[in-house]
């Protein structure tokens, strides 16, 4: 049976509040104790992750004898010679121009789909066009791949010179599989805009797309770009997709349509064909250590992005 008591308040006004029951209580701490159990576990999860792939990765550096400033400058990566070289920089520049040419055509493209979507015709882009884009989201990556593999490297090979495969192939394909990652976050951005920034706008003799790009736009902005950093994280993590049209070279391509290499793509084709302790194996520990640590910068820019937007 429901407990009441009566509550005094400073301006001597009584009022009925309900006892918490024993039952009430013990839900109560139950509640507590998993949810304190699951951030916990969470937690050492996350430093555990943290803290295998650090130590595997600085043993190139403390046990190998390879130098920083070699790892992340260096052109040539010969694991396996005589001496062995560990140059990591064209797998760091063909992660970063993929990534980053990925996201200039995915960007206005996604933005542009949430803006027709919220603002022009918000009817039928809700009920046709994002149940499509969120579609994108669920395809595999093998499946963006071989499609890559099987139309865009055909395409690129007979309208520019080379083979098709490079830099441009993969930023295609990696444009394609973060669209749906922009695309929704912008939408929730400009959904969530106040009605009265429009209307406001409007009554000054506005028109909707002076509305859009001086108003809209400006107002959601850090929003869009957290959108867009997010996708160029996503872009930045892929590996499969991208290695099936890259071409896996290792070095500087020097055109968009030339091979070239990605971190997690050597990653992936030599880890399995290492030893364990190994020089070669202790190097791609470090790669994987370098695309940890560009999971955090862009954890960092998004939260700064957020906190710019909360003002």
């Amino acid at each position: 049976m429901d407990q009441w008591a009566v509550k005094q308040d400073g301006n001597n006004k009584q009022s009925l509040t309900r006892k918490p029951s024993k039952q009430h209580i013990r839900e109560e701490w139950v509640g507590r104790i998993f949810t304190t159990l699951c951030i916990l576990f969470l937690i050492v999860t996350i430093v555990a992750m943290v803290y295998f792939v650090a130590s595997r990765g600085l043993s190139t550096f403390f046990k190998n004898g390879v130098s920083i400033g070699d790892l992340l400058t260096g052109l040539k990566w010969a694991p396996e010679g005589e001496p062995a070289l560990f140059g990591a920089l064209p797998f760091i520049f063909g992660s970063f121009s993929t990534s980053l040419l990925a996201a200039l055509i995915a960007a206005p493209l996604g933005c542009c789909a949430a803006i027709f979507m919220t603002q022009i015709m918000p009817g039928a882009g809700r009920r046709y066009m994002q149940p499509v884009i969120e579609l994108l989201a669920g395809i595999p990556s093998v499946v963006y791949g071989f499609v890559g593999l099987s139309v865009i490297v055909p395409m690129l090979r007979n309208i520019f010179p080379g083979q098709g495969i490079g830099i441009a192939a993969g930023s295609l394909v990696l444009s394609v599989m973060i669209l749906p990652t922009i695309t929704t976050i912008a939408t929730d951005a400009l959904a969530s805009l106040p009605s009265g920034l429009k209307e406001g706008s409007f009554a000054l003799g506005a028109t909707r797309w002076q509305t859009i790009y001086r108003i809209v736009i400006p107002t959601t902005l850090p929003a869009l770009l957290t959108g867009v950093v997010l996708g160029m994280s996503r872009a930045f993590g892929e590996a499969l997709a991208v290695q099936m049209v890259i071409g896996n070279a290792p070095h500087i391509p020097r055109s968009l349509f030339e091979s070239a290499s990605t971190l997690t793509s050597v990653i992936t084709l030599s880890m399995g064909n290492t030893i364990t302790g190994s020089a070669h194996n202790n190097a791609l520990w470090s790669l994987a250590l370098i695309l940890l640590m560009m999971t955090f910068v862009f954890v960092f820019i998004v939260r700064f992005l957020e906190r710019r937007n909360k003002r």
